[in-house]
């Protein structure tokens, strides 16, 4: 089953990685009424993983869907971590992402794409979550920090675990589909090009914003909608510079991206949109687009996502974004629909 035909109401979803605690330590309160406030406005599309906060994200999650029924929202999550009991007393290395979760839960987490691994994975989910089911289900992260040839034994390992496990949960009907959850498009054209994967879809992370997307418009998009893959598009702010915060790929923005951002948010003031529409439905304009799922933390946040999606947007506005050199010549915008 496709991403596509799987969405209840529309194109926006809800990314939960800031749920774990991202940047900041957030009150419990706070997280479950973001997501409530997100159903409120119409939001039907959850997505989480273990890695975010060692399970602090599924945590809420669960707790805050607990009180709808299950058949009225779709939920995705991710394996290719395992989330253990023991407390991690030194310091974690996430690479990257290494701060990412600092006030997240403290429970050591482990690498695992093993066929065993992915089943331990979706159980303990399906724990922190309280269903008795997902939809669709991401490999997560294959291709993060590793470097050269490095992340190709990886990605052996989940081709041989995680990809034929969850391959047998569809045919199963256990889960509806099951893609990559990563912010590397490298390991989404592999997984393209073998002849033996067949995935419903791919969640990509910062790699089809406004100020990513190059790399992913030469072959991956393209590719993805030549063999129909959905493809939801993650971290649509770039980490929340697009949104009035600080942060570019996991850390702080360098002056560059802020200047492009400054001349970004310039000529949208100048044709009275939100930032945040531009970058909604720049994400959404390419065909092999099939949802976006911004993250919030926030419950008056959900609101602004809901009116730059639907915002009006001049074309000359897109004019203007070609002609400055803001986006790509080739990169589809809702002008060209």
């Amino acid at each position: 089953m496709s991403i596509r035909s799987s969405l209840l109401n529309g194109p926006l979803g809800f990314g939960a990685a800031p749920l774990g605690n991202m940047f900041r330590n957030i009150p419990q309160e706070e997280a479950l009424e973001t997501v409530e406030a997100a159903w409120q406005q119409g939001v039907r599309y959850f997505d989480t993983a273990p890695f975010y906060g060692a399970g602090l994200s599924e945590l809420r999650v669960g707790e805050a869907l607990s009180g709808h029924k299950r058949d009225e929202y779709i939920l995705s999550t991710k394996v290719g971590r395992i989330i253990l009991d023991e407390v991690e007393t030194g310091k974690r290395d996430f690479g990257e992402k290494g701060g990412l979760f600092e006030f997240g839960r403290p429970n050591r987490i482990l690498y695992d794409y093993s066929e065993s691994g992915t089943h331990k994975s979706i159980e303990d989910s399906l724990k922190r979550l309280r269903v008795d089911r997902l939809d669709f289900v991401w490999i997560h992260d294959i291709a993060q920090d590793f470097h050269g040839d490095g992340w190709l034994a990886l990605f052996e390992t989940a081709r041989t675990g995680a990809f034929r496990a969850l391959t047998t949960l569809r045919e199963q009907g256990v889960i509806k589909g099951w893609g990559l959850g990563v912010n590397r498009v490298e390991p989404i054209e592999l997984t393209l090009d073998l002849q033996d994967a067949h995935p419903n879809g791919m969640l990509l992370a910062g790699r089809y914003s406004l100020l990513d997307h190059e790399l992913a418009l030469q072959r991956l998009m393209p590719a993805a909608a030549a063999k129909k893959v959905d493809i939801v598009i993650g971290g649509p702010y770039s980490s929340g510079v697009l949104a009035g915060g600080s942060h570019f790929e996991y850390q702080k923005a360098s002056p560059e991206i802020l200047a492009k951002v400054e001349r970004i948010k310039a000529l949208a003031e100048r044709h009275q949109i939100p930032i945040k529409a531009a970058a909604l439905q720049f994400s959404l304009a390419h065909p092999a687009s099939a949802s976006v799922i911004p993250g919030a933390s926030h419950p008056s946040r959900i609101a602004e996502d809901v009116a730059a999606l639907s915002a009006k947007i001049p074309d000359d506005f897109w004019h203007e974004m070609r002609a400055e050199g803001l986006v790509s010549p080739v990169a589809p915008l809702p002008i060209d629909r």
